[in-house]
């Protein structure tokens, strides 16, 4: 059973729960134990809250450490969560949830439906037996 963390105040001032890895633990009570955040779990170099261009700059750091070419933003991980939730099986409308979405159509435009998936669909017309 997974852990839940809690988003509090995201945009449209929404608070939301997630499920959370065990392995995300893991590396999140590392990183507690070794810089000892005080007010935010993820604070600036001179404590506070991180600005979104950190955030960003950051993320553009580790793309590259990563040898990752691929144009991605730190959204693109949202992307990439809510897509990799369809992919495995999860409802839309949890992923809505998760998402913070007020509307099941922008969850629906936010996540496409791969070609990997497309290819995975029986079709009705093979299972006829002819």
């Amino acid at each position: 059973m997974s852990k839940l963390y809690r988003i509090v105040q995201s945009k449209g001032a929404k608070d939301r729960e997630n499920p959370l890895s065990q392995k995300a633990l893991e590396q999140l009570r590392i990183y507690y134990k070794q810089y000892k955040p005080t007010t935010y779990l993820f604070e600036g170099q001179f404590g506070g809250m991180y600005s979104a261009t950190s955030i960003q700059t950051l993320f553009r750091k580790a793309l590259k450490e990563c040898k990752i070419n691929k144009k991605a933003t730190v959204h693109t991980l949202r992307h990439s969560y809510a897509t990799h939730l369809l992919e495995s099986g999860t409802d839309l409308r949890i992923i809505q949830e998760l998402l913070g979405h007020k509307s099941s159509k922008t969850t629906e435009i936010y996540t496409h439906v791969s070609q990997q998936t497309k290819q995975k669909i029986p079709n009705p017309l093979d299972q006829l037996g002819l």
